[in-house]
């Protein structure tokens, strides 16, 4: 009698287990949804100036890691400890701070990725507010936020599950932006869409005085779980917008955390003898570059690492690679760029920052 009561005891709690883990991935399953393409953006602000060529103007790009990223934090998914920011103190001051590295430098024109609007990795602390705040204060901004990702509650790790993301692409600019657009990329159609989610990149118009228009495209493409198609089709899309743009007589800037070796030989020359295979900086596909673009990598200060892996806290021994970056149009001159050395501080990106010249043509 022992044993059968203990076999149905067993049997109950397998079943529960099952109804459990199947309950959760239906519910992953059934909430997933990409956001449509093509999905026109709000834009906020008082600009009202138009970009004048001839004139040199600042552009930073700056990955905030939602807020969690200070110097001895490691992540999960990068094989660290940590899954979430560590306190709603810590991300006001990741977020304040990257904000206040940015804005010491008077852009012209700011992007930022991985920020978050409402994630339990970060405390549901809207970060495009926090940053907005800060650049209404500093001058006449407008501000365009375009939704990356969105997705269900990750229950893992168990202890402190990572949770439910909002997280996106903020772009901050002097000039009056005309409009915006969001832009869906490929992603995987295997289960893999559930690990990646959805990408983007953002298409914001900035009117010229001499009647074209300077796009800014602010992207973050996928990382973990990409293979070489899905990171293929991506960079497709991506140059074929830009051929467009150029094709229309437009100056086109794209930047932000392209999730690949930018210069192509970063890797090697941060992390000599490295063996591993971190198929988020596979390298650059330099030679799809469409006619008429560059990627800005004259660096006038030498090489500085855009981002170190998250797997142990920031030291000399951390993986560091470049993977934020620009790419020009051949109507515009780079006349400076440089990655900044801030030692991870308060992200586990460095900021970007570009001078830059549109031509009268």
């Amino acid at each position: 009698m022992k044993k059968i009561k203990w076999y149905k005891i067993l049997l109950c709690v397998v079943a529960a287990l099952i109804l459990v883990v199947g309950g959760y991935v239906a519910y992953v399953l059934l909430t997933y949804s990409r956001i449509p393409d093509n999905t026109a953006l709000t834009v906020t602000g008082n600009a009202t100036e138009k970009a004048k060529t001839g004139e040199e103007y600042t552009i930073t790009s700056y990955n905030l890691g939602f807020g969690a990223y200070t110097a001895d934090y490691s992540f999960f998914m990068d094989g660290g400890k940590e899954s979430r920011a560590r306190s709603k103190e810590s991300v006001n001051t990741c977020i304040n701070g990257c904000a206040d590295i940015v804005l010491q430098y008077s852009p012209d024109i700011a992007i930022f990725q991985e920020v978050d609007t409402d994630s339990t990795r970060s405390f549901h602390i809207d970060q495009t507010a926090m940053v907005n705040e800060k650049f209404e204060k500093a001058g006449q901004y407008d501000n365009v936020f375009a939704c990356n990702y969105h997705s269900a509650y990750l229950m893992y790790p168990l202890i402190k599950p990572h949770g439910a993301s909002n997280s996106g692409l903020l772009t901050e600019s002097r000039f009056d932006v005309t409009s915006s657009l969001r832009r869906s990329l490929p992603i995987a159609t295997n289960i893999k869409k559930i690990l990646d989610l959805d990408r983007a990149y953002s298409v914001s118009r900035i009117p010229v005085e001499n009647g074209k228009e300077l796009i800014i495209i602010n992207l973050h493409l996928s990382a973990y779980g990409t293979d070489a198609a899905q990171g293929n089709a991506q960079m497709e899309m991506l140059f074929a917008e830009m051929k467009k743009e150029y094709e229309a007589g437009n100056y086109v800037i794209t930047g932000g955390d392209f999730n690949h070796d930018f210069t192509g030989t970063s890797k090697e020359y941060f992390n000599p003898g490295f063996t591993g295979d971190f198929s988020w900086c596979n390298t650059f596909p330099a030679d799809s570059i469409p006619e008429g673009f560059s990627r800005c990598m004259d660096y006038a200060e030498g090489l500085v690492p855009s981002t170190r892996n998250a797997d142990i806290p920031y030291s000399p021994e951390c993986f560091t690679v470049i993977l934020d970056g620009f790419l020009i149009s051949d109507n515009i001159t780079c006349t400076y760029v440089q990655n900044l050395d801030e030692q991870f501080k308060y992200t586990d990106h460095n900021p970007v920052l570009m001078k830059f010249i549109l031509k009268d043509e």
